[in-house]
């Protein structure tokens, strides 16, 4: 029915909308200053990365406790019905005598 799709933002620059937009940067910042902002993009995108990946390590963790607290629910879970069950007969005997 519909052989061609839109794109939702429209197309990506390709080669000469890339360098037009370099020419315009250069243009509004000037040559001196380009290396200084791209240092700072650079120590900013560092900066992004290593948040990101201590968020990732956290989560890591979280889900490491949660599954060890798991695994601890279930076993003692057993017990506890054990003892449960063993308090009830106890309770049963002590009745019956």
């Amino acid at each position: 029915m519909f052989d061609t799709a839109i794109p939702l933002f429209g197309a990506l620059p390709g080669g000469p909308e890339m360098l037009i937009i370099l020419l315009i940067i250069v243009l509004l910042f000037g040559a001196n200053k380009l290396p200084k902002l791209a240092r700072s993009t650079g120590q900013a995108m560092g900066e992004f990365k290593k948040g990101r990946e201590e968020i990732e390590e956290e989560l890591q963790q979280m889900e490491g406790s949660s599954d060890d607290s798991t695994e601890d629910t279930t076993t003692t879970s057993p017990s506890t019905s054990t003892t449960s069950t063993q308090t009830n007969n106890e309770a049963t005997e002590q009745s019956s005598n």
